[in-house]
């Protein structure tokens, strides 16, 4: 693995489809929550969703979450009714404008816009996460996340943080990243999920492959890039075995991180 400057302890333990837990110091982040059992099928209108795993964590086995980042609140694969339910109240959880609202009354739940920033200070912890943009599904919204802290440390002059990419297939806008951070952990959505929608002829990809995932790995010059959603879902169509041939062809293979369901993973 790739040297990095990153300075705070990083545990991230994969659950399944898009959620993880991030140990920060012992601060801890859940990324789009998913913990339906498997062969739960969500009926979205334009596609039918089943999952075909369990997720490694069940709810009832969490540790304690100090934050939930929510890329969006409209699709069962990155929040399902248990968590909708069971998770979100009495949490801070970061979303989009759009999610927030659809989420009221609880009041931890913040919506932010493209590039907006907001603070989270948890114990003796103030963290600055910037929501990021993405291009899923038309007509909807939909939020990555760069999260940083003073302890993470810098590199030259920028601060080094971590990258949640939410659901998104490759944007340029997205290498203003760059500009103002250094990406020491991205963590992806892939898996090239796609849906046909109504009166078109072929699917449209609404996340990244593994050739537009390295890409932007590569451009934004980041650290270590640890794959998130890209199995066990019948409208993913890059499972694993694909997705790491293609990474691993990107000339990226030593900095990926491949993690193991339900196993602490010390990134740093």
């Amino acid at each position: 693995m790739t040297d990095s400057s990153f300075r705070s302890n990083i545990t991230v333990t994969y659950i399944g489809t898009a959620t993880a837990i991030l140990d920060i110091d012992g601060i801890t982040f859940l990324t789009d929550p998913y913990f339906s059992p498997e062969g739960t099928t969500w009926d979205v209108g334009i596609a039918q969703l089943t999952s075909h795993y369990e997720p490694a964590i069940s709810l009832s086995q969490l540790p304690p979450i100090d934050a939930v980042l929510l890329s969006h609140e409209d699709h069962p694969d990155n929040l399902d009714e248990l968590s909708r339910q069971r998770l979100l109240d009495g949490r801070r959880v970061l979303t989009t404008v759009d999610g927030a609202a659809k989420l009221r009354p609880r009041p931890g739940v913040q919506g932010l816009k493209p590039w907006e920033a907001t603070h989270l200070t948890i114990g003796s912890t103030r963290f600055e996460v910037t929501a990021t943009p993405c291009q899923h599904l038309p007509g909807g919204e939909c939020t990555g996340f760069v999260l940083t802290t003073p302890s993470f440390g810098k590199t030259g002059d920028l601060p080094n943080a971590v990258f949640f990419s939410g659901d998104t297939i490759y944007l340029e806008e997205l290498l203003r990243i760059r500009e103002r951070f250094h990406v020491s952990l991205a963590l992806f959505n892939l898996g090239a999920a796609a849906v046909v929608l109504p009166g078109a002829s072929e699917p449209l990809q609404i996340t990244m492959d593994g050739a537009q995932g390295a890409r932007l790995f590569r451009e934004l010059g980041a650290d270590v890039l640890v794959p998130l959603h890209f199995e066990a879902w019948d409208h993913f169509s890059q499972a694993k075995e694909s997705l790491k041939g293609v990474l691993d062809e990107a000339g990226i293979k030593d900095k990926v991180l491949w993690l193991e369901p339900g196993r602490p993973k010390k990134i740093f």
